[in-house]
């Protein structure tokens, strides 16, 4: 605004190239499971949730984990682009966060052996499959690498053959052909967190003695097939992520995810989302708090940064702006990634912008908000500002 203090230079706040994108700060909003979408589609809850963080100024807003078929739903509220008729929902969004000058993101997924679970707040345990299924909500198929249970009580899934192989790989393709219709500019493929892609690459889960597994290179197939026709359908010009457990409770190691990412940056990834664990807990999130520190897993961005010579994202536990700033300025990752602190704040951004001087005249906040926040400061009400 006009009489603004001139801005201090922000490494958080720096503007961030991949491929043919360019983000206005290295801020991205994780993919959140909201749990609320009807045959996969997104609705009105998704607009508003999503909405705000472009709002508040965030680079990248990435929508929840979006299921590429069907038998991937983890639970029957998960978003989908399964079928043409999920795209105009999600275009409506894209949009949106576009005109706010936010880069639109999408996580696609497929459950695996963690499908047919009840909603968290409904128990989170698997479906009873014993009772029909309520109208619209039939019983799905439960696929994985291995007939290996995900947790007591849980299906044994029917172990994939070749044409279940192909098929789910062809999904993925497709619903990132659906994606480019639908707005999205950065696709990330979910390699983490116990769904199908992990369940692959972790020797807990995949017990396999063909070429899909047993040896590290084998177990990375998957993933790497996924990848390449996921590139392949993907525009040239638009980045592709690949978020990772970098390690899990069930044998994967930090290596074994530096030779992975390795091969992923050859197979046309453009960035590594660092998370981990999942793939035979009930929740990652306690596996965090487990840890008790803010910013546990950024070691691991910062490991395969360097050693796999690939940009990163740091995720987990980033809730302070000068921890994010820290993060960037250190080369530690080259995105911090968001999620509950956005939750309790979708304006963490523009608050994080203030509390760290790069944004001294509410620059990143919609023209109608910085209007009435510029009058507030001029009339003596201190602004706003996340705590440092």
């Amino acid at each position: 605004m006009d009489g603004a203090r001139p801005a201090r230079a922000s490494a958080l706040f720096s503007p961030l190239a991949l491929r043919g994108l360019r983000l206005r700060n290295r801020v991205m909003v994780s993919p959140m499971n909201q749990y609320s979408a009807v045959d996969g589609m997104a609705g009105d809850w998704h607009f508003g949730h999503l909405a705000a963080f472009a709002m508040g100024g965030a680079g990248l807003v990435c929508v929840e984990a979006t299921k590429v078929e069907r038998r991937g739903l983890g639970s029957i509220g998960d978003l989908g682009l399964w079928k043409d008729e999920h795209v105009a929902p999600l275009r409506r969004i894209t949009d949106f966060l576009h005109a706010q000058g936010a880069a639109a993101g999408i996580q696609l997924s497929h459950a695996g052996r963690k499908a047919g679970a009840q909603r968290p707040w409904e128990g989170f345990g698997p479906l009873d499959r014993s009772r029909p299924p309520a109208p619209g909500e039939s019983h799905w198929q439960v696929i994985a690498p291995s007939p290996v249970p995900y947790l007591d009580g849980w299906p044994v899934p029917d172990p994939m053959d070749e044409g279940d192989i192909a098929t789910v790989i062809d999904a993925f393709a497709q619903a990132a052909r659906r994606a480019d219709a639908a707005g999205i500019d950065v696709i990330e493929l979910h390699g983490a967190h116990g769904y199908l892609i992990h369940q692959f690459l972790s020797p807990a889960s995949n017990r396999r003695d063909d070429r899909w597994g047993g040896s590290l290179g084998n177990r990375m197939r998957f993933a790497l097939e996924v990848t390449r026709a996921v590139r392949a359908a993907w525009p040239a010009r638009k980045p592709l992520l690949f978020r990772i457990s970098a390690v899990d409770e069930g044998g994967w190691t930090l290596d074994d995810s530096v030779v992975l990412a390795r091969a992923l940056r050859e197979a046309g990834v453009d960035a590594i989302d660092c998370s981990s664990a999942g793939i035979s807990i009930r929740s990652v999130t306690l596996a965090a708090e487990n840890r008790r520190f803010l910013g546990f897993q950024v070691p691991y961005a910062e490991r395969i940064r360097r050693d796999a010579g690939i940009p990163t994202v740091a995720v987990g536990f980033i809730v302070r702006p000068d921890q994010a700033e820290a993060i960037v300025a250190d080369g530690k990752a080259d995105l911090v990634a968001i999620a509950r602190e956005m939750l309790v704040d979708p304006f963490w951004t523009a608050h994080a912008a203030r509390a760290l001087g790069a944004d001294a005249g509410f620059a990143t906040l919609p023209r109608p908000y910085a209007w009435w926040l510029d009058r507030r400061e001029k009339a003596g009400i201190a602004a706003p500002a996340a705590a440092a």
